[in-house]
This record gives structure tokens, C-alpha cells and sequence, in this order.
């Protein structure tokens, strides 16, 4: 039974910041990676950060600069810093993990709501 629940959203003015957390519960087996997805309102869900096993990170181009995906494996978080916030940001954040054994399947967060607004 595996469990993602994600914290740190709230409100916050153009130009600010906002640390993500996520936190993994019950027995997984091996992860393959770990990602933050967002949806805005009238928009399809997106890619924000993703981490593999490896370490390796990608990020979409609108967050690239501002947004760091990192993780701690043992205590099974991933997180993410987001600075210089701009209205665009306003969402619906998912946590993701993608479990590679004993089989292939994802995991999902219920998501936080991150609003950039003056």
C-alpha cells in the first residue's frame, strides 16, 4: 500500500519562493524516478522536474533556471524549490513515482495548490 502526500503549497507574491515536499509510504520495491507535475486551470497536466535513479533531471523549458528537483532516497522524499515564482506557476502540483520492480506502475500524489499573486 503506497502513498504520496505532498506539502508547501500555498500563496505566495511574483518573484517569491516555495519549497515542495513529497512523502513516499509503504513498501515500493525499486524506483525508477521521481517527477513534479502541474496542471493550471483550461490546461493539460505537464512536466516540471523529473530525477531518475541515476540522478539524471530534466525539466521543462518555461522552469528551467528557476525550479530544482532533489530527493533523499532513504528517507523516501522528493522535493522541490521554486524561486522566482511568476503568475504562470499558479497550479495544481502532483508528486509522481515511477516503480520499476517487481513491476512497472506509477504513483500519484492528491497535489497542492500553488497560487503566484500579488
Amino acid at each position: 500500500q503506497v502513498q504520496l502526500v505532498e506539502s508547501g503549497g500555498g500563496l505566495v507574491q511574483p518573484g517569491g519562493s516555495l519549497r515542495l515536499s513529497c512523502a513516499a509510504s509503504g513498501i515500493i520495491g525499486s524506483i525508477a524516478a521521481r517527477g513534479w507535475y502541474r496542471q493550471a486551470p483550461g490546461k493539460q497536466r505537464e512536466l516540471v522536474a523529473r530525477i531518475t535513479v541515476s540522478g539524471s533531471t530534466n525539466y521543462a523549458d518555461s522552469v528551467k533556471g528557476r525550479f530544482t528537483i532533489s530527493r533523499d532516497n532513504a528517507k523516501k522524499m522528493v522535493y522541490l524549490q521554486m524561486n522566482s515564482l511568476k503568475p504562470e506557476d499558479t497550479a495544481v502540483y502532483y508528486c509522481n513515482l515511477e516503480k520499476s520492480w517487481p513491476n512497472r506502475y506509477e504513483y500519484w500524489g492528491q497535489g497542492t495548490q500553488v497560487t503566484v499573486s500579488s
